[in-house]
């Protein structure tokens, strides 16, 4: 089986996102990304495999699950709306960054009209794969 994201590169890509902080609200071992205040990622960095847990849309949630079945509704979070994905290479590494960047932009289509302004005047702004 394929490798999957090392720690590093994850990091950085979450970190990436124009407005993302990190933060560690459950203890050290559950990395939190949120942009403006909102959670869009949750990498349990501490197990074997890591995981990250990401908002996704309920039906794209449940297409995903089909075609990777070592994915799963995320715990502690609404099965519906949030995905676990297993980062032991069972899902590849372009699926994974594909499905941050579409967790990020539904929350960031989620933030008020006043928000997305200021995130986009930020002066960080970068165009993202869709």
């Amino acid at each position: 089986m394929p490798r999957g994201l090392d720690l590093g590169t994850l990091k950085a890509s979450l970190l990436a996102k124009p407005g993302v902080t990190e933060e560690v609200p459950f203890g050290p071992q559950a990395l939190v990304y949120k942009v403006m205040g909102k959670m869009f990622a949750l990498l349990a960095w501490d197990e074997n495999p890591m995981r990250v847990s990401l908002k996704c849309d309920p039906d794209r949630a449940e297409e995903l699950r089909k075609v990777f079945p070592s994915m799963c509704g995320a715990p502690y979070f609404s099965k519906r709306h949030w995905n676990a994905v297993p980062l032991d290479g069972s899902v590849p590494q372009v699926e994974v960054l594909g499905m941050i960047d579409d967790s990020y932009d539904l929350v960031v289509a989620g933030l008020s009209r006043r928000a997305r302004d200021h995130l986009a005047t930020d002066g960080d702004c970068r165009t993202r794969r869709r």
